[in-house]
């Protein structure tokens, strides 16, 4: 059934509830084949859902949240600049000091500085940043480079599911729905800790424990220098400070009453302005262009085009549709509920990408608060997070984080094709969620 005259006119009378599906469903279809960038898809779909008449272009606009997209523009400016200090290569260096060189404790606390980062930015500019450090290490120690990649994506994807700005689809709920950074930090927070400890037993059985290197080689990362890394000292003290301040104005957002998306691009105007304050005028024209340059505007579009795309399903009725349902089959009961959504956004996280998948779900759990009361279903969120988030890790297409790294280890002549993947990370990814299952099971239902 059509929202409040969302739907101006269908083409030949046809059913918007139908229409809007099929459109979804070859959206979906095609950005699976990766033939055709995804951004490119998503904005054809948006395009035909408003041309052919299932919503007008007023309320195509309304679909999109722009707290989401302001927040992901925020978060990637201010990485962009920061990034230019070398702290993110400083961090990698000190890991692999401080684990003495070994290829073992190098390969576990990478996982947790990876972990970390991917909690307080987010884990495709994390994998970024970490993975060049990780060849250049595993070079000089000469060890297989695969693992540590490996356990780079894994890390990544737990650990942005520990926060807001984690994660596409944390930033997703969170902006959607109206949670905040510290509803995220309360409710997910503690069960990533314990599915992280679990990751890293895991990966020490399966390669850390057999993990060897010459002395030779060992002594050569010992030289490295992690103070050699930083590039800009002055930038450096910068970024942290600014940084520090976005993380707490997300902690504080709720009380000061101002959107996330805020606080990023207000950060992120902030230390444009120190930047360009300390260069010359020529160099601080250049800087602003690199800069802008920087942000992922492919993404960015493609959440643009994807949130037209999932508004006209939902106006369409379809995920009404599928709500009751869904009610109907899990007998009305809010655990079993959330019990089917957390496995179903694992599985189908792993086959198709999470983005999508939970922009869908986010409406369609929306439509289950008349059945549960709204003030019950905030457990389902949780549900969503920790299946989509966790589930991404399951195959190299279930993330963002996974393509690219898979990318980069390619053009650095390393094998890292979807079968090899899969047959390791679908198992650990099913481990994830079970330990999620309990954790849900404690703690809400």
């Amino acid at each position: 059934m059509a929202e409040h005259g969302a739907i101006s006119h269908v083409f030949f009378g046809l059913d918007p509830m139908w229409v809007s599906t099929v459109l979804l469903l070859i959206t979906y279809a095609t950005i699976i084949t990766e033939k055709v960038n995804r951004s490119i898809i998503a904005l054809l779909g948006a395009g035909v859902m408003i041309l052919v008449g299932v919503l007008n272009q007023e309320e195509a606009i309304r679909g999109i949240d722009f707290n989401t997209i302001g927040l992901l523009t925020g978060m990637m400016i201010l990485v962009s600049i920061s990034r230019r200090s070398g702290m993110f290569e400083y961090m990698a260096v000190w890991a692999a000091k401080k684990a003495k060189a070994h290829p073992a404790g190098i390969l576990l606390l990478l996982q947790v500085v990876t972990a970390v980062l991917s909690a307080l930015l987010d884990n495709v500019t994390t994998v970024l940043l970490i993975v060049p450090v990780t060849l250049a290490i595993t070079r000089e120690l000469k060890v297989p480079p695969y693992p540590y990649l490996f356990a780079e994506v894994f890390a990544s994807n737990i650990g942005g599911t520990a926060t807001l700005i984690g994660d596409p689809p944390n930033i997703l709920i969170g902006s959607l729905v109206g949670l905040s950074f510290n509803q995220f930090l309360i409710h997910l927070t503690p069960v990533i800790v314990v599915v992280m400890a679990a990751q890293l037993v895991m990966i020490h059985l399966l390669w850390g424990k057999d993990m060897k290197a010459t002395p030779e080689a060992e002594a050569r990362v010992m030289a490295m220098h992690a103070g050699d890394t930083i590039l800009d000292p002055v930038l450096l003290k910068q970024s942290l400070v600014v940084i520090g301040v976005v993380i707490l104005g997300f902690v504080f957002a709720r009380p000061l009453r101002v959107e996330p998306a805020t606080v990023a691009m207000f950060g992120a105007a902030v230390l444009m302005f120190l930047d360009n304050k300390q260069h010359e005028s020529e160099h601080a024209s250049q800087n602003i262009h690199k800069t802008f340059s920087d942000v992922e505007w492919i993404t960015i579009f493609f959440f643009i085009g994807l949130f037209v795309v999932v508004h006209g399903v939902e106006v369409g009725g379809l995920l009404k549709l599928l709500a009751d349902q869904l009610v109907a089959a899990t007998g009305g009961d809010l655990a079993r509920t959330g019990y089917a959504i957390l496995w179903a956004s694992a599985v189908l996280s792993a086959i198709v990408d999470n983005i999508p998948f939970v922009a869908t779900m986010i409406p369609l759990i929306k439509n289950l608060a008349p059945a549960f009361g709204p003030d019950n279903i905030q457990p389902l969120w949780w549900c969503l997070s920790l299946g989509a988030c966790l589930g991404g890790n399951g195959t190299l297409i279930g993330a963002s984080a996974n393509l690219t790294v898979a990318g980069i280890a390619e053009r650095n002549g390393i094998n890292f094709s979807f079968v090899k993947y899969t047959l390791y990370a679908f198992p650990m990814m099913l481990v994830s969620v079970a330990i999620s299952h309990v954790y849900v099971w404690w703690r809400y239902f």
